[in-house]
């Protein structure tokens, strides 16, 4: 038997070795072939002696048990957010205010800032034994079964050391390109950017997910390493390498904040160079007692501060324009354009708002265009190169009729409005809306269902989802047996849904969650509503004459009262019962900061509103929780200083679930 154990260790110190010159160095050694030759060799042998099977084995990469829930990490040293500069003049403040503290003239080490996501990793004896997020920074949640299947991360150290280091997990821009291209290919939803991506792929329960993902990481500090000291962070890095961590290979001493605004200046234009995505440049004091000396503000650290780029721009020409029609009936034009990478998600399409928007800007067909992503996530038309105009160029008006159903437009505003009902793109836009999580919250129920569900007329409108027969289901393209059910499972749960839900799924214009919740509040029924005047429903909080007339007008449709009909048949919940869940945020106060992973910010504000809590957004005195997510900002340290209640994503996730 101990023949067959030192083979095993044999096999796996050689594939640890290669696995780190290929995923670390970039410098394979062997041939693929060759590399699952000797894989093939260790999986033989560990099926033949499951009890030599160690977690940190290179077989266990793949992805071994799902876990039932995330487990919390408490950070022993916090991950503190950097304080943020976005021009040179502020570069030039942060060395000004070292050197008063300091007294002279520092060194510092710039490094490129991955956009991905936090991570800590611990280990002891040199094994990987625990891998967090980084959460709020104080707690984060145990991600090391994901983190396991990340093939640039070493499970094992060759030196048997107690030590935490901390990096940045992302995806490489021609690997997320890929992810996306096959995810489109079996009809899943595509990845907005590799930062998502990545951030989505940690946090799955099952690791054969993370597994499948192409993730990567750069190491770029350590909190500690046992029985090591070191005068400088440059030299620690250099350390980390040499334990076989992936470092970063632009980073840089600097002598003088001159060569910091260089570094910056450089990678300000060479950022698309890169085969993954940075959002800006991290200076940091290079001497270490010096950081003890700076100390940090109840904020940030004195001795760091981050970079943050400019809005990536670039240049495209417009092939065409494209007009949707959304569940309200306005018309919004969509520029189609020459597909290129902007912030690491390939771009050819940006909104143009409405007509008023195409005349302001001149936008024409043909045109060269600079686009650009409006708050990092909506790419639109920012400028018209007009000089490149060769006389080709065609004008643009929206359609004098809906380019769905030809039906009337009405113009209200700069809004061009379909004003037929029946419209099968608001049709189907109101369905998905009916089944998204802040109104009925129908899992399974995506896009592409809803269009094969129409498609083969198995729905003509939201209130048919409730007459849906397994035997349908089953005949559709991938929905077996299994699927189907769910999804029944999932439209019969949503019957019990309070009447603030369903008012809000109804996609009435103009109301939204806080406002539904406002009438499910003051009438007993959906019928009382439905019989309401313009005057009486103006007396109720949030509601002006515009959302009033909205309503009065949707109920007097016969659209409308025919959906009602076969809801009420269906034994949807009409009435303003309030299930004991939906008070279970009673008035409470809530601020929502940095990225969540499961909610988009308005999906995450209709939860809250509908379990009767309030959004906010500020912190004060007054708020009760703060919900964390990922870069949480200034709102963190706010809640910090005033006591405020702080809920990670999971532990929001818990109150509203229980």
């Amino acid at each position: 038997m101990e023949g067959i154990k030192q083979k095993i260790e044999n096999l796996r110190s050689e594939i640890r070795r290669h696995n780190h010159y290929y995923f670390v160095l970039d410098q394979p050694q062997i041939s693929d072939q060759e590399y699952d030759q000797l894989m093939q060799q260790l999986i033989k042998l560990e099926e033949e002696y499951p009890e030599l099977v160690t977690p940190n084995s290179p077989t266990q990469r793949v992805g071994g048990e799902a876990i039932d829930q995330f487990k919390k990490v408490e950070h022993q040293i916090p991950l503190l957010s950097l304080a943020k500069s976005f021009s040179e003049q502020e570069l030039y403040d942060f060395d000004q205010r070292v050197q008063k503290i300091i007294g002279e003239k520092v060194k510092y080490v710039v490094e490129l800032k991955i956009d991905g996501l936090s991570t800590s990793l611990l280990y002891e004896e040199g094994r990987l034994v625990q891998a967090a997020t980084r959460g709020n920074g104080i707690i984060g949640e145990d991600i090391t079964h994901n983190i396991r299947t990340i093939k640039s991360i070493p499970l094992n150290l060759d030196s048997q050391l107690d030590l935490e280091v901390r990096g940045e997990v992302f995806i490489p821009k021609d690997r997320f390109l890929k992810l996306n291209q096959w995810r489109k290919k079996e009809e899943l939803g595509t990845f907005a950017n590799p930062r998502n991506a990545a951030a989505g792929s940690v946090r799955q329960l099952d690791p054969k997910v993370a597994a499948r993902r192409p993730l990567d990481i750069f190491i770029y500090d350590s909190t500690y390493i046992e029985g090591q000291q070191f005068k400088t962070h440059s030299e620690r890095l250099d350390y980390l390498e040499e334990l076989g961590f992936k470092i970063n290979p632009a980073r840089q001493v600097c002598s003088e904040i001159e060569e910091v605004i260089e570094y910056c200046q450089k990678w300000t234009t060479k950022r698309e160079e890169l085969n993954y995505e940075i959002d800006g440049i991290v200076i940091k004091v290079n001497q270490l007692s010096l950081r003890e000396q700076l100390g940090a503000t109840a904020k940030h650290p004195r001795w760091a501060m981050a970079y943050k780029f400019p809005a990536q721009q670039q240049e495209t020409e417009v092939k065409g324009i494209e007009v949707t029609v959304g569940r309200t009936g306005a018309l919004t034009p969509t520029a189609v354009l020459e597909p290129v990478l902007l912030d690491g998600s390939e771009v050819s399409r940006a909104t143009l708002h409405n007509q008023d928007y195409i005349e302001e800007k001149d936008v024409r067909i043909g045109d060269r265009v600079i686009i650009e992503k409006s708050g990092d996530i909506i790419p639109q038309v920012v400028e018209v190169l007009v000089k490149e105009r060769n006389g080709q160029q065609e004008s643009y008006h929206l359609p004098q009729s809906c380019p769905i159903c030809q039906g009337e437009i009405s113009k209200v505003g700069a809004e061009h409005r379909c004003i037929n009902n029946n419209c099968p793109s608001r049709t189907e836009e109101k369905i998905k809306h009916f089944a998204k999580r802040g109104a009925m919250n129908i899992e399974g129920l995506g896009e592409s269902l809803v269009k094969k569900l129409l498609e083969n007329g198995l729905i003509a409108d939201l209130a048919d989802l409730y007459y849906l027969h397994q035997k349908e289901l089953v005949e559709l393209e991938r929905m077996g047996q299994k699927s189907s059910q769910n999804l029944l499972d999932a439209i019969e749960k949503s019957k019990d849904n309070s009447l603030a839900r369903l008012l809000f799924g109804l996609g009435i214009h103009h109301v939204g969650s806080e406002v539904a919740r406002n009438l499910a509040e003051n009438f007993s029924d959906l019928d009382e509503i439905m019989e309401a005047t313009k005057k009486e429903l103006m007396a109720i909080d949030g509601v002006g004459p515009k959302i009033a007339q909205s309503i009065v007008t949707y109920f007097s449709q016969q659209e409308s009262l025919e959906i009602i009909k076969k809801l009420r048949q269906a034994g949807v919940n009409l009435e303003s019962r309030q299930a004991e869940q939906d008070d279970l945020l009673e008035e409470k106060k809530f601020v929502l900061t940095g990225k969540l992973a499961d909610f988009t910010r308005s999906e995450a504000k209709g939860v809250i509103t509908e379990l009767g809590g309030k959004v906010t957004s500020s912190v004060s005195g007054q708020t009760d929780y703060l919900v964390v997510g990922d870069n949480p900002g200034s709102k963190y340290q706010q809640a910090q200083d005033l006591g405020v209640e702080i809920l990670s994503e999971e532990e929001f996730k818990e109150i509203i679930e229980d």
